[in-house]
């Protein structure tokens, strides 16, 4: 564009001769009027030297005129102005076009002039007509993120006032870029910025949306990769960190041993919601900010918050009172040790203990709120957990204004539930060897009145005067022996016959019995998970600890009242990872199939729920309970490689308060052919044509004596040695024998000491072991080919056949 200027006035000749004339009248009439040459020679001199003046005056005054018309070279304005990527135009103080870029010609045309662009949005219009007033007022104008069009760049305007009068605005428009301000940070951050920041303890990436390293400081890359100038460009920033426990974030390369860091994320996009059109496409700048730098002092500033934040954060309780006692604060560490997590903190300390405690600590901190004692303790006992004392530390304190005590209380309720479950497992584990070592006494016992009655009834007949009290004094050793057998179960020492089941098959097995067991009042539920793993275990056994579980509930529920309730058996697949977390300390991280047995009967006393499976502990009254059920239970469970705690749960989906036995046994990897069926007693009587010659070696009298009475009457050879020396003399001195039935303990040479000693010299003879103890031990510790067992008590028609099958070849071998 161009403008058009008016050519300077010249003068022309004819009025320079009328301007002559005039003068020549005018000195001629000074000449007539005065008569003076003097006068008449001055007046002409003066004229023409004002004549002179006016002719510079007006050449100057034409040829400045005549500059100030001339039209400028727009051309030179026009190539300074087309820049790229920038938008310029000029207008007057009409707001007239005066000169625009080919850029702004594309865009808007020329027959618009900011700020005047006709844009669509009002905001955009008016921050234009905002931006013109203020260059004219101040010279110069700025505006950001305005809309100038449909697509969705954002623009930036700039104007200023420019000219020889200042009578013109030079506008410039410029799009805005997240991508232009990434880059410049990237190259900050890469250079002299990131080297700073990095003395100050600050490592700097800026990182793309999709996670990867678009720059990063020489820290960042020294700590990454081992070398500072190291391009890491392209790389996935997660893969050079690392997190702990604790969320702390460490550098991969230097793991724990080094230093832990905070992140900061900061978006280059959160300077302005309108800064791109898709925010989420903006890159970010992480900060790694050294974890002590964080709680450093920083020139004196105020550190109260950091102090706090420290408080919180201490695994040791703290809380802190005035000097009348009121408490001010109370780190999270401090309400868990109290069991006040969800009611939150009380007035006054004394609120936290018993009732026989409360004096006893408001004394205390009254004393020292006055200032008398530097520090102690008091024992108490918290209100949340009464049975157990606790110590809880006190201290004066000054320098902090007022007056306060500081109380101290170490949460260390995790600590005493595991030295309780430790203590339980101890006294359990005592409990069972010694419940095992009578049982196995005592089956000596059962063993040789279950024979004497075995050998009286032989000649004896029904409806003799002393048949029927034979057979109550044996029916009377087979329930004693009845409760050998949970003892040993207890123990852990009873004979099992494990298979591999799964254990909705079980639970279905004993569900008739169960429902005729529990009656009318009692609603049955049984809820089965899917893809439940196997497992491996007597089946026998599991449905006695299913009946067990159940009585057990029944009576519960029998007790609250009109004995009505609900018994719900499900299992469940578990995957144990925290064993505590599962209520068990000795169970290992692995796959689990639970039996979940919860009942409606009101829960079990907090008192005696840490007895419950102590064998002859019961709360039932006196004779309606032998206090082995829940033992025997634990026992079985124990001894299948599975664990069981109880607990109480409150009302929850639609039942009512109750108790919860978890058992958990793991999942049987693999598959079991054939059984073992050890220890069998029930097998088929067959004769023994052939006879045979029998070593027996038992240290107790009464069993040897029955032992031998009842294989001498099946018709065998039987040759009796009272222990182990013995028995290996007799075959060493040459005996001949086809069979040895030898006890497992004997004071001197036990049976297999004397068992591997036999084998030495006679490798191929069998050898059947009784005793009262599990078969599975028994096979672990003794490494015997050929060996058989039968368990005590034992009858003389069990023994017989027994012995009998070893001979046939049809015992089950090892």
């Amino acid at each position: 564009m161009s403008l058009a200027g008016e050519p300077v006035e010249k003068a022309t000749p004819l009025g320079w001769v009328v301007l002559l004339l005039a003068l020549i009248v005018s000195i001629t009439a000074v000449w007539l009027l005065s008569e003076l040459p003097i006068l008449t020679a001055a007046y002409a001199g003066g004229l023409a030297t004002l004549m002179a003046l006016l002719i510079v005056l007006r050449n100057k005054a034409g040829t400045a005129k005549a500059d100030a018309l001339a039209p400028p070279d727009w051309s030179v304005t026009l190539a300074a102005i087309d820049q790229p990527g920038v938008l310029i135009a000029i207008t007057d103080r009409a707001n007239r076009l005066v000169c625009a870029s080919a850029a702004f010609s594309a865009r808007f045309g020329i027959e618009k002039a900011p700020p005047n662009l006709a844009l669509s949005e009002e905001d955009a219009s008016e921050m234009l007509l905002k931006t013109a007033r203020e260059a004219w007022r101040e010279g110069r104008a700025h505006a950001s993120h305005l809309s100038l069009g449909k697509d969705d760049v954002r623009w930036e305007v700039e104007a200023q006032r420019a000219g020889r009068g200042e009578d013109h605005l030079v506008w410039r428009f410029r799009p805005e870029s997240s991508e232009d301000l990434a880059t410049d940070i990237g190259q900050l951050v890469a250079g002299p910025l990131g080297r700073m920041l990095g003395r100050a303890g600050v490592i700097a990436a800026v990182v793309s949306p999709e996670g990867t390293v678009r720059a990063s400081s020489p820290d960042f890359a020294e700590r990454a990769s081992g070398d500072p100038t190291a391009t890491l460009a392209g790389r996935e920033f997660a893969d050079y960190l690392r997190l702990d426990e604790r969320e702390r974030i460490f550098f991969a390369r230097s793991g724990r041993e080094g230093e832990a860091f905070q992140l900061i994320h900061v978006s280059l996009n959160d300077l302005d919601d309108a800064l791109v059109a898709n925010p989420q496409d903006a890159p970010s700048l992480m900060l790694l900010v050294e974890a002590h730098a964080a709680l450093a002092d920083n020139s004196g500033g105020d550190t109260t918050p950091k102090l706090e934040t420290l408080i919180e954060a201490l695994p040791l309780g703290l809380a802190m009172t005035d000097r009348d006692g009121r408490f001010l604060f109370a780190n999270p560490s401090f309400l868990r040790a109290c069991g006040r997590t969800d009611v939150g903190l009380p007035t006054f300390p004394s609120d936290l203990v018993v009732r026989e405690d409360k004096s006893a600590i408001s004394d205390a901190v009254r004393r020292y709120g006055k200032g008398g004692v530097a520090s102690g303790d008091v024992a108490v006992r918290l209100a949340s957990a009464p049975e157990e004392p606790v110590s809880l530390g006190l201290a004066s304190m000054r320098g902090l204004g007022e007056p306060a005590v500081l109380l101290t209380l170490a949460d260390s309720k995790e600590e005493t539930e595991l030295k309780r479950q430790m203590a339980q497992a101890t006294k359990m584990q005592a409990i069972g060897q010694l419940a095992g070592g009578v049982a196995h006494d005592f089956n000596n016992v059962l063993t040789a009145i279950i024979g004497y009655c075995d050998l009286m009834l032989l000649r004896h007949m029904p409806g003799d005067s002393d048949y029927d009290d034979i057979q109550q004094i044996r029916a009377n050793s087979n329930r004693a022996a009845s409760l050998t057998r949970q003892l040993l179960a207890f123990s852990r020492q009873q004979t099992l016959r494990p298979e591999v089941v799964q254990l909705p098959d079980v639970v279905s097995e004993v569900s008739q019995l169960l429902k005729r067991l529990l009656g009318e009042k009692i609603e049955f539920r049984v809820r089965h998970d899917r893809d439940l793993g196997p497992v491996r275990a007597d089946p026998g056994q599991l449905e006695q600890v299913i009946v067990n579980l159940a009585v057990n509930a029944r009576d519960a529920i029998a007790a609250q009242g009109d004995g009505t309730g609900t018994l719900v058996m499900s299992t469940r697949k578990v995957s144990v990872k925290d064993p505590r977390a599962h209520g068990a300390t000795d169970m290992p991280p692995g796959e689990y199939t639970a039996l979940i047995v919860r009942d409606t009967g009101g829960g079990i006393p907090p008192a005696v729920i840490s007895k419950i499976f102590d064998p002859f502990f019961t709360t039932k009254e006196l004779g309606k309970g032998t206090g082995l059920g829940l033992s025997t239970v634990y026992g079985i469970i124990r001894q299948s490689g599975g664990h069981i705690h109880a607990q109480n749960v409150p009302p929850a989906d639609g039942l009512g308060a109750g108790a919860l036995f978890a058992i958990y046994l793991p999942v049987h990897h693999g598959s079991v052919a054939g059984e073992d069926r050890r220890g069998d007693t029930d097998e088929p009587a067959r004769a023994w044509s052939s006879g045979g010659r029998v070593l027996l070696v038992e240290d107790e009298d009464m069993v040897r004596a029955v032992a031998v009475r009842a294989l001498e009457r099946a018709g065998f050879t039987v040759t009796a040695r009272p222990d182990g020396e013995d028995g290996l003399a007799e075959i060493a001195n040459g005996g001949e024998f086809d069979l040895i039935v030898s006890d497992v303990v004997m004071p001197g040479m036990d049976g297999p000491a004397m068992a591997r000693a036999i084998r030495k010299l006679r490798p191929s003879l069998p050898i059947l072991f009784m005793s009262g103890y599990a078969e599975e031990t028994l096979r672990s510790e003794i490494d015997i080919d050929n060996m058989h067992f039968i368990a005590k008590p034992f009858s003389v028609e069990q023994i017989s056949q027994k012995v009998g099958s070893v001979m046939r070849g049809n015992g089950t071998d090892t």
